[in-house]
């Protein structure tokens, strides 16, 4: 069971740093196997947003693109095939460090570059490279792509046994933190929403004394393709 912290202290939020916290549901029975950060170690990776795309004049699959990121405009080569102007992606200027690797600029067949527009697999977080990781069309410019990703949050990994399902979840894990450490638990307020339709769906309960009550909604017309909202 993976349990981000920020999201966990929403519910209940001790006086105590996440190591401390971590120690905490040890030593009450509930093992915490792990506790680091969620995102990779990289720095100054910040919001671009791609202004221009231009053929590279020496490399047939390279591009010259215009990046902005706040004020600053600056040329840098590229060689994502979905790199395309008014796209915003994570832009590592001189001076960044991503896993591994420190900006610097430099002369690319002929090009220069100052900096390095990023896929997920450059900032260490997946092993996708087909391309730039693509941010929300609003993303602030020249923000820290650490922050717009909630990339400096920490997971606490949790080694449940078959008895602790009560955990399986983060109001369950929440309310053990209350036992643990008297702080309040913050039940979170769910408002009923009324159905839209009288359709009803058959349901047999065949062993009623496993089962108190079950409850649904029968939901039509999902729009798979509909842009998600955000927030």
């Amino acid at each position: 069971m993976n349990v981000p912290e920020s999201w966990l202290r929403a519910f209940c939020d001790p006086a105590i740093p996440g190591e401390a916290l971590a120690e905490r549901l040890t030593m009450g029975g509930l093992e915490v196997e792990a506790y680091g950060p969620v995102g990779p170690a990289f720095q100054g990776v910040v919001v671009g947003e791609i202004v221009s795309v231009e053929k590279h004049p020496s490399a047939d699959k390279l591009v010259l693109c215009k990046v902005r990121a706040g004020e600053q405009t600056v040329q840098v080569v590229c060689g994502a095939p979905n790199a395309r102007a008014g796209m915003k992606a994570p832009f590592a200027p001189v001076g960044a460090s991503l896993p591994g690797l420190e900006i610097r600029s430099a002369s690319i067949r002929g090009a220069q570059s100052e900096g390095m527009l990023c896929s997920a697999k450059e900032l260490g977080l997946s092993e996708d490279h087909a391309g730039l990781l693509s941010l929300p069309a609003d993303a602030q410019l020249g923000a820290d792509v650490r922050a717009v990703l909630g990339l400096d949050d920490h997971v606490l990994t949790l080694k449940l046994t078959p008895n602790r399902a009560d955990c399986l979840s983060i109001l369950g894990v929440a309310r053990e933190v209350s036992a643990l450490t008297g702080a309040a638990l913050n039940m979170p307020e769910v408002k009923p929403v009324p159905a839209k339709g009288a359709a009803r769906h058959p349901v047999k309960i065949s062993h009623p004394e496993g089962c108190g009550r079950f409850s649904g909604r029968v939901i039509r017309n999902v729009d798979a393709g509909a842009p998600r909202r955000r927030g």
